[in-house]
């Protein structure tokens, strides 16, 4: 018959294994009990998600209740452009017929007549000019429709012979060429301006 000792001997082994089951069951218990456990994934989204809170409450989001596309208008720059119609008329030189015919229309005079200047008005229409010819330093003859001759003066820096093969005029409200007022350009591109203006009146000795 076996001795006591020998029945309590595995007993003994066993309590303390016993003794540590029952503290983990306790531990888990108190786990369990008080704040839940966070893994290590977890802990690094909520602070993540507590970084994201962070930066929305430093610049949080406005509402407006602007559309889009009126966003997008305002900041834009509107300029306005504004076109103007310009209209260039070109005199050409007085052809021979034409101005054989001009000369016709004046009365016919001896061949010792002469021309005198008198003072005009200080426009002339631009559609009453049929030809233009090159006169001495800067002076230009108008052959008018009207069988006038017109003596044009330039500006002092102009040659007249830079108009040799006529001359292009912008045309006013008024259609009129005007003395200190408007230019006329040649094809060389020189822009001059009208000093003066005298009607040729052919007169006798």
């Amino acid at each position: 018959m076996p001795s006591l000792f020998a029945l309590a001997t595995p007993i003994a082994l066993l309590l303390p294994l016993l003794g540590q089951s029952s503290e983990l069951a306790a531990g888990s218990a108190m786990v369990s009990a008080g704040e839940p456990v966070v893994s290590s994934q977890d802990a690094n989204e909520k602070t993540a998600s507590h970084k994201v809170i962070l930066v929305s409450q430093r610049y949080p989001a406005q509402r407006t209740n602007v559309a889009p596309l009126d966003a997008f208008r305002g900041g834009q720059i509107v300029r306005q452009v504004r076109i103007q119609r310009r209209v260039i008329l070109r005199i050409a030189p007085a052809r021979n017929r034409n101005r054989n015919s001009l000369v016709a229309q004046l009365p016919r005079q001896g061949l010792n007549t002469q021309y005198e200047e008198r003072k005009m008005d200080k426009c002339v229409p631009v559609g009453g000019i049929a030809g233009v010819q090159t006169g001495s330093g800067n002076r230009l003859l108008f052959f008018m429709r009207d069988a006038r001759i017109i003596s044009a003066n330039l500006e002092k820096a102009c040659r007249a012979r830079d108009f040799y093969s006529g001359f292009y005029v912008e045309k006013s409200d008024d259609g009129k060429l005007c003395i200190d007022r408007d230019k006329l350009q040649s094809r060389s591109g020189a822009k001059c301006e009208v000093e003066r203006m005298r009607q040729l009146i052919a007169v006798s000795e």
